[in-house]
Order: structure tokens, then C-alpha cells, then sequence
């Protein structure tokens, strides 16, 4: 059978805000207009989002730009990597990059706007308005763009410009359906325990030479199954610059505290705020590193040491969700670690409604993950709402992805009701939703 041409998408993934403050839903976008156009036009669409993990430029990436005959690149909302990977494309590729653009999504760059670029409208939810006329216009334009003249500036205003022949490309087809293959192995043995993961580790043999995409899905599979030391291990087999990116940094960290070297973790991710500035999920991890030191230092009865670490992980919470407010998993745990303290902390009356609104942002904007409804649910015990409670687990329960992640949130909410307890609050009631979250086949908690 014959093999369609690739057509490499580049645009944001998810929902993300646009101009004048409406969130656009950009997997609809792809998933009702861009990729339907371009399997009318006799393409095979290829997401740049859907071979990228965490965010990763890697090896692969820069093959599919050069080496894809067709590719559509999404403007709105001026995506920084987006217009990256458009630049990289327009100097080694003359035609065959097709741009598109939400109306009223985005103030397209004067570099970019001359260009000729399709348009699109989008409905009040963000998602594709009248797709079946945009659709149409994609797919035509495709179908010109193979005998079209060049369409890259670059290779219109320069005279001569040198063409990059495409010579890997069947090594380069070849290359997608191996990591794909890979991907889905990977997602099978993450289900049968760590002993499978650890074969296909062997099976990939020397990891340095694999591509970053898949080395990343073995680092995470690796977490999946609690395998800590394997993913510390897997960090001094990377190649150097992937190893230094900021996703491994933070996941090395979050290993080491796992594996019981606290101190470690530490260090791994203040060199990392000194090196990369503020983050929000550094500062969540690190936050995480202190919590555990002030939970052992409480059961070994050194109260002092106990309150001391629990500020600080107060504090790393707390600056991790000032760092960027849209992202509640800090800010919830500032607030609960603020409810832990002998004395609540009178703080949490301030932060918990932004948390509150933080979170149902994030769920309204119509991709939540676990973290979203685990964050609603502890604010529900927080405010000891029980039916509020209620909602919020059978929505966490159907969205969890790992075993870990419930691990977490009981746990969390174990601290809760012991602190509550201690304090003669009412509390009982938190025990069956930790028993919902981890029942006795799920294993020990974290």
C-alpha cells in the first residue's frame, strides 16, 4: 500500500489563553479542523506535541522539520516554539509550509504578517467556528502547495539560497513508527510493574544513542512504577544536554526525595532556581523535599527541627503558586500545610479563594487532569464540605492516570485529619474518602 506524505503540524496543544482573555481549546482545533484538512488533501497529519515530552527539543524534532514534504504551522496566541520551529522549517525547506491563524486570537508579528496565512474563527468556547469552509481552505491550499513556488521568505528573497536535499527520508519514516512502537510498549509495561520496564530499557541498549522522546517516556515510565533508583540511574546515562534540561532536573529531584536522599533533592533544585529563576513546579517539589523532612522529624519527636521544615515547605509552596497563580498544586499545598500548624496560620484565609479560583479555571477551561480534581477535593475537606467532597473524588478517581498520584492526595489528606484530630475537630468522615483514594489492593501509601 502506498505510504501517504507526512505533514508536520506545529502548534500549541491544550487550552491556552488568546487575546482579550478567551482561552482557545487548541486539540479541537487540530482534532476538527487541521488534521481532517489534511487527510483530505491525501496527507498523513503528524502533531509536533504528540512526539514532544516535557517539553523536550530533541533530535527528531529537527528531522521532521527538515525532512517532512508538507507542514502547517498554527500562529495564534504567537506561540514562541511555534514561530522556533516555523524558522527552522522556512530556512531549510522553499514551499510547502502552510500557516494558519485564529481571527482575533492573536496580533500576528510584523515579520509574520505579511505573510500569506489561512484564517480561521473560533466559537465563544474556543473551539473550531464553521470548520467545514476552513477545512476546505486547508486542504486546497495543500494540494497547490506541492507545485507551488517557494512559500519560505527566506528562499524568496535570498537568490540562491541553498535547498537541503532530503536524504534519510526513509530512515526518517522508519524512525517515527520505531518511537511510536516503543511508545506503546513502554505504556504496556508500565501497567505489568517495573521488571517489564527494565526489559525494554535493555532491549533499547545504549541509551545515549536513542532519541530524547524516548529516553523521557523510559525516565516516566520508570516513575509510573515507583522504580526510583532506576530513574536516578537513567540521569548519568543521558546525554548531557538532556540530562541539564529543567523537566529531568526536577524529575531527578522528585526521585532522590522518593528514594529517601532528601538533602540531595535539595540541592538539585536550589541550583536549579539559582540557574533558571522561579518556577512553580520546581519550587512544588521542593516544597515536597520539606514537607517528608518535617513529617519524619515530627514522628522522631524533634518538635523544633519539625516546626522549622514546616515552614519552610510553607514557604517553597507558597512562592512556587505566587510564581505563577494559574497553577494550584503549590498553592493548595501551602494552604493544607498552613491548617497542619499547631496554630493554623491566618494566611489561608487569604489564599485559599485564589486557590479556589485558580483550580476551577483550570477545570473550566475544558482539559483537567487529576491534579485539578484532587486540588478541588482537598479544598473541600478543608472547608469540611462533605458533598462537595464527594464530587470532587468520583471526579479524581476517573481521571487518575497513576497509582502515585491518589497516593499523594490521601496522604495528604491523612495529615489533615490527624492535625484535626489532635486539635478535637471532627474528622472520621476523611477516612473513607482516604480508603476511596487507596484501597488495601493498591498497596502502601507513599
Amino acid at each position: 500500500m502506498t505510504q501517504r506524505p507526512l505533514c508536520f503540524v506545529l502548534m500549541p496543544f491544550g487550552s491556552k489563553p488568546a487575546a482579550g482573555g478567551a482561552t482557545i481549546d487548541f486539540d479541537a482545533v487540530y482534532r476538527e479542523l487541521i488534521a481532517p484538512a489534511i487527510g483530505e488533501a491525501g496527507l498523513e497529519p503528524l502533531r509536533a506535541d504528540e512526539e514532544m515530552t516535557g517539553g523536550v527539543i530533541h533530535k527528531p524534532m529537527f528531522e521532521r522539520l527538515i525532512l517532512c514534504e508538507f507542514a502547517v504551522a498554527d500562529l495564534t496566541t504567537a506561540n514562541a516554539n511555534v514561530f522556533y520551529e516555523l524558522g527552522v522549517r522556512h530556512a531549510v525547506r522553499p514551499r510547502s509550509t502552510l500557516l494558519l491563524f485564529a481571527v482575533g486570537g492573536t496580533q500576528l508579528p510584523f515579520d509574520v504578517a505579511p505573510l500569506r496565512a489561512v484564517p480561521y474563527r473560533l466559537s465563544p468556547e474556543g473551539k473550531p467556528a464553521h470548520p467545514a469552509a476552513a477545512r476546505a481552505a486547508i486542504k486546497d491550499r495543500l494540494i497547490e502547495a506541492r507545485h507551488a513556488s517557494p512559500d519560505s521568505p527566506i528562499f524568496q528573497l535570498v537568490e540562491g539560497f541553498p535547498d537541503i536535499q532530503r536524504l534519510k527520508t526513509d530512515v526518517f519514516r522508519e524512525r517515527v513508527v520505531y518511537a511510536n512502537g516503543v511508545k506503546e510498549r513502554l505504556a504496556a509495561a508500565r501497567r505489568a510493574g517495573v521488571d517489564a520496564v527494565r526489559a525494554i530499557e535493555k532491549e533499547l541498549g545504549h541509551v545515549a544513542a536513542q532519541e530524547s522522546g524516548v529516553v523521557i517516556d523510559l525516565f516516566l515510565s520508570y516513575r509510573a512504577v515507583k522504580a526510583w533508583s532506576d530513574m536516578i540511574d537513567l540521569v548519568d546515562r543521558m546525554p548531557p544536554p538532556l540530562a541539564a534540561t529543567v523537566m529531568v532536573r526536577e524529575q531527578l529531584a522528585l526521585a532522590l526525595n522518593r528514594a529517601g536522599r532528601g538533602e540531595d533533592a535539595e540541592r538539585v533544585l536550589t541550583e536549579l532556581l539559582d540557574k533558571r529563576g522561579p518556577s512553580s513546579e520546581t519550587y512544588g517539589i521542593l516544597g515536597r523535599v520539606y514537607k517528608d523532612r518535617w513529617e519524619a522529624a515530627a514522628k522522631a519527636g524533634n518538635r523544633a527541627l519539625a516546626r522549622g521544615l514546616l515552614d519552610k515547605a510553607i514557604e517553597a509552596y507558597r512562592r512556587g503558586f505566587e510564581t505563577d497563580w494559574r497553577d494550584a498544586y503549590p498553592g493548595v499545598n501551602a494552604v493544607t500545610l498552613m491548617e497542619l500548624k499547631e496554630s493554623p496560620d491566618p494566611r489561608r484565609a487569604e489564599l485559599n479563594p485564589v486557590v479556589r479560583y485558580a483550580v476551577e479555571r483550570r477545570i473550566a477551561s475544558g482539559a483537567p487532569d487529576y491534579w485539578d480534581y484532587a486540588t478541588r477535593l482537598e479544598l473541600a475537606v478543608l472547608a469540611n464540605d462533605e458533598d462537595g467532597a464527594g464530587r470532587a473524588l468520583a471526579d479524581a478517581l476517573a481521571s487518575t492516570r497513576e497509582v502515585w498520584e491518589r497516593e499523594t492526595t490521601a496522604r495528604n489528606l491523612r495529615l489533615i485529619r490527624e492535625a484535626r484530630a489532635k486539635r478535637q475537630e471532627s474528622s472520621d468522615w476523611i477516612k473513607d474518602i482516604e480508603a476511596e483514594l487507596m484501597p488495601s489492593s493498591s498497596g502502601p501509601r507513599a
